[in-house]
């Protein structure tokens, strides 16, 4: 896999929420919330896109 991907899927219940996979293996190192649509779920995507790049981490193990 030469890029990290989205991937939407939809679950048993009928929901939708996506799964980040890394450029690297392809593991999935994120999975999102449920949505109740699949336009909610792209929205989803769109902020993560936005936000991400610019996030802070923040340690709660201590």
């Amino acid at each position: 896999m030469a890029f990290p991907k989205f991937e939407i899927r939809k679950s048993s219940n009928g929901k939708f929420y996506f799964n980040l996979r890394s450029k690297g293996n392809g593991e999935v190192i994120a999975t999102s919330q449920m949505y109740a649509s699949k336009q909610g779920c792209e929205n989803g995507i769109t902020a993560v896109k936005r936000d991400a790049a610019g996030a802070t981490v923040e340690d709660l193990t201590n």
